[in-house]
C-alpha cells in the first residue's frame, strides 16, 4: 500500500470506531477562567465533559511574557478509552494515579506508550493521540495533568496582507476533521462509496471518554493490529523492528528517578530533555516538590521562566514577593493557602517560597514555561546566591554589620529544602 494512503485510512478506521458509539454529544466549551491573583481553586475549574467513564476539566493561565497556557485535568474510569484527537499545541503531561496506554501517529505510523503513576511524557502540535485506562484489579481511575503551550491568536502574512487567525484550542475530534468535508469530497479521498460516507455522516458524535470495550463485530485491538501491520508492510519491517521501536518510546518516572534534591524535609526534582528525549524544543519544562511536615522549599525565584503548579497532595501555604516596588498597584506580594487540585502560578523573576503545615505534608507539580536547564537562585541556605558576594557589599546593601551578614550566610546547614516549624501557621494567621 502507498504512503500516501495510510494515514487516511487509519484516520477513516478511527473515525468509523468512533462513531459507532451510541452515547450522546457533550460539546466542549472555550475556557477562559483565570482564579483571583494567581491561584485557581479546584472548584473554579471549568468542567468540559462529564460521563459516567470519565470527566474533564480545565484551567487558562495567561503569562504575559510567553503567552497563554491551558491545562486539562483528564480523569478516566478503569477500562475507558479518550477518544482519538488532533493536538493542536505542545501537550506536557503527568500521571498522577492509576495505568493505561498513550497511542499516537508518529510519521505515519503507530506508537505506544504504556503509562503509569509518576509518567512524565510529551506529544507534539500535529499528533494524532488516543488514551486507554487499564482494567486493574484495584479499579485504580488514570488521572492526568496536562498542560497545552499557544499564544492565543496567531499572525500570517498573505499577499501583504496580515491575517489574524484565533486560536482553535487544545486539540479537536478527528470526527470533526472528517465531518466538515462534502461528501463527494470524502467519497474520493477515501476511495468508498456513497452509502459509506452517509453512513458515516448521519451518526450522532460520542462524548470525549467512552467505555473502553464497545460492542463491535470486531474488536478494536484487532482493528489496531491490522492497521498497524500495514505500516510494517509500507516500511518493509518486521513485526520484531516495531517492537524495538515501540521500547524506545518511554515516559520518564518520577518516582524512580534520582531525585535532584532529597533530605528529612523532602525532595525535589526536575525533568528536562536530558532526562526526558521527548522533551526537547518543547516549550514546556516539568518539576515536582515533596514537602515533609514542618518544611519548606527555601526562598528562591526562577529567572528564566513562569511556574505553574497543581498541588497533588496535602496544604501549603505560598508566599510570592513582588521583585519591585515602583508600582503596587500592579504587584503586590501575596500569601497563598492551596491545598489538593488547586493550580497556582508565580511569574518569572518573583521570589517565592513553599510551605507545608505541621499536620500534613504537600506535595505539587510544576511546569515552567521554558524547557531550558533553569536553575533557581536561592536566597538562604548553603545554595544561597549570597554565598558569591563580598560581604561588605551585602553589608552595605542591607545597611549591617558584616557580623550580621556572616550569621545570614552560615547558619543553615541545609542547601534547598529547609526544616520550617509553624512557618505556614504562622504566615496564615497575618
Amino acid at each position: 500500500m502507498k504512503k500516501s494512503s495510510q494515514l487516511p485510512l487509519l484516520l477513516l478506521f478511527l473515525f468509523f470506531f468512533i462513531s459507532s458509539s451510541p452515547f450522546k454529544v457533550e460539546e466542549e466549551e472555550d475556557v477562559s477562567r483565570v482564579g483571583k491573583g494567581i491561584v485557581v481553586k479546584k472548584c473554579q475549574r471549568k468542567s468540559l465533559v462529564s460521563t459516567e467513564f470519565g470527566e474533564i476539566s480545565a484551567v487558562d493561565i495567561k503569562d504575559k511574557n510567553r503567552g497563554a497556557y491551558h491545562l486539562r485535568f483528564i480523569t478516566l474510569e478503569p477500562n475507558s478509552l479518550f477518544l482519538p484527537v488532533l493536538l493542536h499545541a505542545d501537550m506536557v503531561f503527568y500521571v498522577q494515579t492509576g495505568s493505561g496506554r498513550l497511542s499516537w501517529v508518529d510519521e505515519d505510523e503507530m506508537r505506544r506508550v504504556r503509562l503509569r503513576r509518576g509518567d512524565v511524557y510529551r506529544l507534539r502540535p500535529g499528533t494524532i493521540f488516543f488514551v486507554e485506562s487499564s482494567l486493574q484489579p484495584q479499579r485504580e481511575k488514570l488521572r492526568i495533568h496536562a498542560i497545552f503551550a499557544y499564544s492565543g491568536l496567531s499572525y500570517h502574512i498573505i499577499n501583504n496582507m496580515v491575517m489574524q487567525e484565533k486560536s482553535i484550542g487544545a486539540y479537536s475530534s478527528i470526527n470533526d476533521l472528517l465531518l466538515g468535508f462534502d461528501p463527494v469530497i470524502l467519497r474520493s479521498a477515501f476511495q468508498v462509496t456513497e452509502g459509506v460516507v452517509e453512513s458515516v455522516m448521519r451518526r450522532e458524535k460520542p462524548p470525549a471518554i467512552v467505555h473502553g470495550a464497545p460492542k463491535t463485530t470486531r474488536n478494536f485491538w484487532e482493528w489496531e493490529a491490522h492497521f498497524m501491520k500495514l505500516f510494517i508492510k509500507r516500511a518493509g519491517h518486521s513485526m520484531y523492528y516495531l517492537e524495538n521501536k515501540l521500547k524506545k518510546s518511554r515516559a520518564f518516572n518520577v518516582q524512580d528517578a534520582h531525585k535532584d534534591v532529597e533530605n528529612s524535609n523532602g525532595w525535589s526534582l526536575t525533568v528536562t530533555w536530558k532526562n526526558l528525549q521527548a522533551l526537547r524544543g518543547s516549550d514546556i519544562g516539568f518539576f515536582m516538590v515533596n514537602l515533609t511536615k514542618g518544611a519548606m522549599m527555601g526562598p528562591h525565584w526562577n529567572s528564566m521562566a513562569t511556574e505553574i503548579s497543581v498541588v497533588l497532595e496535602g496544604r501549603g501555604m505560598v508566599q510570592v514577593v513582588c521583585p519591585s516596588s515602583a508600582n503596587k498597584s500592579e504587584c503586590q506580594d501575596q500569601k497563598l493557602r492551596v491545598e489538593e487540585g488547586d493550580v497556582f502560578a508565580v511569574p518569572r523573576l518573583h521570589p517565592m517560597a513553599q510551605m507545608s503545615f505541621n499536620n500534613d505534608s504537600f506535595a505539587f507539580l510544576g511546569f515552567s514555561t521554558t524547557w531550558k536547564m533553569n536553575y533557581p537562585q536561592f536566597l538562604a541556605g548553603k545554595a544561597s546566591v549570597f554565598q558569591a558576594l563580598d560581604k561588605n557589599v551585602l553589608a552595605a546593601a542591607f545597611n549591617a554589620g558584616n557580623s550580621t551578614i556572616d550569621q545570614l550566610l552560615s547558619r543553615q546547614a541545609e542547601s534547598v529544602i529547609l526544616k520550617c516549624i509553624s512557618c505556614a501557621e504562622e504566615l496564615e494567621r497575618k
